[in-house]
């Protein structure tokens, strides 16, 4: 167990959300008991074994939902118990396996670093059996991070975290299972909380013994509604609830720095997944029909998504009249009436301006998605190529 370092260990709990663990969740829980004395585990419903016989003998806390009510209903749970017992930090551990208990040693000697901090367990991808699904959902949840914040952290998708309880119970979240987990990053970081990794190693048994509580078209649904919900709220021109002052920023603002601003934005989202989005929101943009704002709107949501603004403003050239529009213009009207528009000239755009605007916009909702799709595929593909010449020049 961890030696008292100024009282530390006594204030950090550790809290184990349980779901159909059964053949796990003792050997977790025993391996947290010998390093925290405080262990609170959550029973959410679990219909495969009474969780608090399952434990006796462990002395920890059992908290028990009388049904399901997801991962993240079982975290906030946990994260008010640990308060309202004078906790001040939370290290949650899936109950499945997959972590080991040893790894939160690493977690607490830098919890007195910032209380503001969330910290959260970086896995080894270089273990074995990693599934391919796992790799792509870190991708996944890094990027929208990323889009929603500006911050970069390279594994969002992590259970193994430490929270500090104050600032988690003062938020107000929508998501109450795995969603929670993606949700709970990006709203702390609007309310000025930091993130920050640890290195830990992960075990994956092989793909004929795993089993997840995680269903992968529900839960994949819960966590896009929950990132649009996130991307949409970002869009919004209204302040976010502060828990805690920023900190003072460098002054990066064009006037002063001309340079380091210039540097800045080259390269911000510079990765070739991070230009492709720019391309393709720049590109969906520019094809609708915002007559004389286009590059206005496109600097207002690069800004508020984090995107790289100097692709994103310059990419709209590829959607300048007249064909773009010309050709959404088709489209609309033959959405419309059912027939292409066979006489569309400048006389006609606007001696019947009204009706070519709505065939534009209804046109847009077919070519602007399209459009986006064919930009960023390329744009990625061609930063790709350019960043494997860099590494062979450089190698």
């Amino acid at each position: 167990m961890l030696q008292n370092n100024s009282g530390l260990p006594d204030q950090v709990w550790c809290a184990i959300p349980v779901f159909n663990n059964r053949s796990t969740v003792r050997d977790v829980v025993s391996g947290c008991r010998a390093i925290l004395k405080n262990v609170v585990v959550v029973d959410d419903g679990s219909a495969d074994a009474d969780v608090t016989s399952l434990l006796s003998g462990l002395d920890v806390v059992v908290l028990q939902h009388e049904k399901n009510h997801g991962k993240g209903q079982a975290i906030l749970t946990a994260a008010r118990y640990v308060e309202s017992q004078g906790g001040v930090f939370m290290i949650t551990i899936d109950a499945d396996g997959q972590h080991y208990p040893r790894d939160i040693e690493q977690f607490v000697p830098l919890l007195q670093e910032h209380d503001a901090t969330i910290l959260i367990g970086s896995r080894n991808f270089h273990a074995d059996n990693v599934p391919n699904s796992s790799k792509f959902g870190r991708r996944f949840a890094n990027f929208w991070l990323r889009v929603e914040t500006g911050v970069i952290i390279d594994d969002c998708q992590s259970g193994f975290r430490a929270y500090p309880v104050k600032y988690l119970n003062r938020m107000i979240f929508k998501g109450s299972h795995y969603d929670l987990e993606a949700e709970v990053l990006a709203k702390a970081v609007w309310a000025g909380l930091r993130l920050r990794t640890v290195p830990i190693d992960v075990r994956y048994p092989r793909p004929e013994d795993r089993m997840s509580s995680f269903r992968p078209f529900l839960d994949n649904m819960r966590l896009t509604l929950i990132h649009s919900m996130l991307v949409g709220r970002r869009l919004l021109p209204l302040p976010h609830k502060k828990l805690v002052a920023d900190e003072q920023k460098r002054d990066t603002s064009l006037l002063r720095h001309p340079g380091v601003f210039l540097k800045k934005l080259l390269r911000e989202q510079a990765t070739p997944g991070g230009l492709a989005f720019s391309a393709a929101v720049g590109t969906f943009i520019a094809v609708l029909p915002l007559l004389f704002v286009h590059t206005v709107v496109i600097l207002y949501v690069s800004v508020r998504l984090n995107l790289n603004k100097i692709v994103a403003v310059n990419v709209q050239h590829l959607a300048m009249p007249p064909f773009v529009p010309a050709l959404c213009i088709e489209v609309g009207h033959y959405l419309k009436h059912g027939r292409w528009l066979t006489n569309l000239s400048f006389e006609t755009v606007f001696e019947q301006f009204s009706d070519r605007l709505l065939e534009w916009f209804l046109g847009s909702l077919i070519i602007a998605p399209i459009g986006a799709l064919v930009v960023g595929v390329v744009t990625y593909t061609s930063a790709m190529l350019i960043k494997k010449l860099g590494d062979l020049n450089a190698s």
